[in-house]
């Protein structure tokens, strides 16, 4: 696998996470394998209808492979293919509504515990920090 390489969507600087097949003669279905990452919302409360959609996207446009809050916190959509970038992208974004980007240096998404939506004990509101801090710097975030 070589990451990197020019993808992206239109109007979106971050783009996807370009991930190419050394040898695509070899292994054709997946010569293109790149990735999305999801924002996920403050305390990672998600709906069961918003995870339906995610995955119906995925379903459609990706391989279906997820990986729920990596490294970087966000939902990883594993395996998609050049040409239903962008339709993978306004799915997840105008239909779904959901916040997605790809690879970029700059401040990672922060993530927030559960605080006092669950702890009788919490001290700070942790929810309204992160949802603070995410929209403060929503443009400087590494996608």
């Amino acid at each position: 696998w070589k990451h990197g390489g020019v993808v992206g969507v239109r109007g979106y600087g971050a783009g996807v996470i370009g991930r190419h097949s050394d040898s695509p003669e070899l292994f054709p279905n997946v010569a293109d394998f790149h990735t999305f990452r999801v924002n996920q919302p403050s305390g990672w409360f998600y709906t069961t209808k918003a995870l339906r959609q995610i995955c119906d996207v995925w379903e459609k446009y990706g391989s279906g492979l997820t990986n729920l809050h990596g490294a970087t916190g966000d939902i990883i959509l594993l395996g998609t293919t050049t040409p239903v970038l962008q339709d993978c992208f306004n799915a997840l974004t105008d239909e779904a509504g959901f916040d997605t980007g790809g690879s970029a240096s700059g401040l990672r998404t922060p993530s927030a515990c559960l605080g006092p939506a669950r702890c009788e004990y919490a001290c700070i509101d942790t929810l309204d920090i992160c949802n603070t801090l995410t929209q403060a710097f929503q443009d400087e975030l590494h996608r």
